[in-house]
């Protein structure tokens, strides 16, 4: 089988492995979707309709990778001929997210839901709470809609539903504000025929548990599933696998116990800890041989992890050599730590390293104004991750002018664009459009809002006629929105420019023969874009983000920033620190150490300001967990940075 002659042991063995509960425990770097991708081509060599596998990850661009490796895989196989009996369908690759979408389309009217109902993202979640907030005479400012919406989406994530909450709340003040407000927030989601993040999973969750027809359906669909980072799984993803693999038992999860980070957003370490209680005669492969790093690396990251206690024994090795020692760096404060990195960037650089190959960590996304000013003073170019291009104000005016075009009933994108350009409608005009009253205007306003729902409609037809970006090009002009974006400054200049970033994107839909499937298919995968989905791999920039969003990721050079105590690791404020929270901040740094392939830098401030005061800072524990023989101190470029070392 010359397809597996480039697997290790055992990753062939994972491979190989078909029929029943499969657990692979695969450490940083130790090639996961190759496994993953291999198994699938080897399930389809043997027989395995290509629809009957399902594979799904965490995030578009980890989705995208392994669809377009499969493809290749299969592509390239010369006994998968395009007469071959099992092509030219292809097995099902995507999100747990976009799963959902996908069942919930295809059992909307069982659900009661329009078929092309909206997906709210985070901000548009928000501004709900907000409304609901106020529905409920309660002050946003007092309550903090983010804060509520987080309260809720932890509820859903545990499949717990509106009722069962109220009932359990019952006598709780703040708990019970949560379900007054998240009761006001349900009704308007409904109204706007609309879905949250939470939604399409919970749902979907559901309707699988009490359906038992719908079910029998995708199980027999997908016989052979395969689970990535199943340590991040949360309850309802937990329950999501666990209801389509009852009936075949055929499930590959792959996950490592030492990279679960996610325990805030209600990820629980149990789901992989007890795989093999819930599959019992599980196969288990542990993969530990690593193809990303220096030993060197691997040494420092076994050594820090290995004081955790709830994990699973393993030890990275590797075939790459040494490699240099950890770099480390003690600015004078974060000013000075800020400008040893840009200024070691440019270095690197200088030297022939891609900058898109250096990456820079932190811990909490405030540390980033400090960097990204030293990195604009020594003229390095940058992105950070986290200022997402969907969420842009002039991106999402356009995305709602699709969406309402696609959903007349979305008032929120009704809102939002009724004045994108300014028209001359006013609150009170709107207060009486939205409350069913347009037949109560002034002649004239009745003339702008009906030329307005005329463009809507207009827009409708566009979409189910032209190539989408054609569709969105249409509505740019016509609306205006391009001819009042002309006449401003620079600023507007850039908001034009990220429109059509915009076209661009929608280009990659084009080609899809009906026209609304490839304007839902958009949308969905707008608002589930991810962090890393932002990262643009023609622009050559150092990136900067927190270590949270580099998982996944692999650099050359890795800076680890803010490497002091209650910052990394991290104590947030009225936390009591526990075991479980100081085990999950050591797998954090665990991963940031694992994301680079050459060199680690580490550095902290002696002095940092933090809410608008100075204080004196103490070394991060996880520095001390480091040998002295793997450290090297490192200079401060222009001199002034006291080195101290440890003994």
């Amino acid at each position: 089988m010359e397809y597996l002659h480039g697997l290790n042991s055992r990753q062939k063995e994972a491979v190989e492995h078909t029929e029943g509960p499969l657990l692979i425990v695969a450490g940083a770097g130790a090639g996961k979707t190759r496994v993953i991708t291999h198994r699938i081509l080897h399930l389809i060599k043997k027989g395995v309709p290509p629809e009957s596998i399902l594979a799904i990850t965490f995030t578009n661009k980890a989705a995208k990778e392994m669809r377009e490796r499969v493809h290749a895989l299969v592509a390239s196989d010369r006994s998968l001929s395009p007469d071959h009996p099992v092509l030219p369908t292809y097995p099902w690759l995507g999100t747990f997210h976009s799963l959902g979408v996908h069942i919930l389309r295809e059992n909307s009217e069982r659900l009661g839901l329009s078929k092309r109902f909206t997906i709210f993202d985070r901000s548009d979640s928000i501004s709900a709470v907000k409304e609901a907030l106020k529905e409920t005479d309660l002050d946003p400012k007092q309550f903090e809609p983010g804060k509520i919406l987080g309260a809720i989406s932890r509820e859903k994530g545990k499949m717990v539903e509106l009722a069962k909450f109220k009932e359990r709340s019952e006598g709780e003040y703040y708990p019970q504000i949560v379900g007054e407000v998240w009761e006001k927030y349900e009704a308007f989601l409904k109204k706007e025929k609309a879905l949250d993040f939470d939604d399409l999973l919970l749902k979907t969750a559901i309707l699988l548990e009490k359906e038992g027809a719908v079910r029998a359906h995708y199980q027999k669909l997908w016989r052979y599933i395969h689970i990535d980072e199943y340590q991040d799984t949360n309850h309802v993803q937990y329950m999501l696998t666990k209801l389509l693999a009852e009936a075949h038992k055929n499930i590959a999860v792959v996950g490592d116990i030492d990279q679960n980070i996610y325990s805030w957003r209600g990820a629980s370490i149990k789901n992989i800890l007890n795989f093999e209680k819930d599959y019992p005669n599980s196969k288990i492969v542990l993969l530990e041989e690593n193809y990303r790093s220096t030993q060197t690396i691997l040494t420092v990251a076994n050594r820090i992890i290995e004081k955790n206690k709830m994990r699973r024994e393993k030890t990275l090795f590797t075939k790459n050599g040494e490699g240099e020692k950890v770099g480390l760096f003690t600015g004078y404060d974060e000013v000075q730590e800020a400008s040893f990195i840009a200024q070691r960037s440019k270095q690197l650089i200088g030297e022939g390293v891609s900058p898109a190959e250096i990456a820079v960590l932190f811990r909490a996304n405030f540390q980033s104004r400090v960097l990204e000013e030293a990195f604009l003073r020594e003229e390095v170019s940058y992105q950070v991750l986290g200022v997402r291009f969907f969420e842009r104000r002039e991106v999402k005016d356009v995305l709602s002018y699709v969406r309402a075009a696609e959903n007349p009933e979305s008032i929120g994108d009704l809102r939002r664009i009724i004045n994108v350009p300014a028209r001359g409608i006013g609150k009170v005009t709107l207060l009486k459009i939205f409350a069913g009253k347009e037949g109560e205007l002034p002649p004239a306003m009745r003339e702008k809002f009906s030329a307005f729902k005329k463009l809507l409609l207009e827009l409708r037809q566009k979409l189910s006629s032209l190539p989408l970006s054609e569709a969105i090009k249409w509505i740019v002009s016509t609306s205006g929105i391009e001819a009042e974006l002309k006449k401003g400054g620079s600023e507007d200049e850039e908001r034009l420019e990220n429109i059509k970033e915009l076209v661009t994107f929608a280009t990659r839909y084009d080609a899809k023969t009906d026209r609304l499937s490839a304007v839902d298919a958009f949308l969905s995968d707008v608002a589930l874009q991810s962090d890393q989905d932002e990262l643009k791999d023609e622009k050559p920039a150092v990136r900067l983000m927190t270590v949270h969003a580099s998982k996944g990721l692999e650099f050359e050079y890795v800076f680890i920033a803010g490497l002091e105590e209650g910052l990394f690791p991290h104590e947030r404020m009225n936390e009591t620190k526990n075991e479980d929270s100081s085990e999950e901040e050591r797998r954090l740094f665990y991963v940031a150490v694992t994301r680079a392939k050459k060199k680690v830098f580490l550095s902290y401030a002696g002095v940092r300001t933090i809410f608008g005061s100075r204080q004196v800072t103490v070394p991060s524990e996880f520095i001390f967990d480091i040998d002295e023989e793997f450290l090297q101190a490192e200079n401060y470029l222009e001199g002034g940075g006291k080195i101290i070392f440890f003994e």
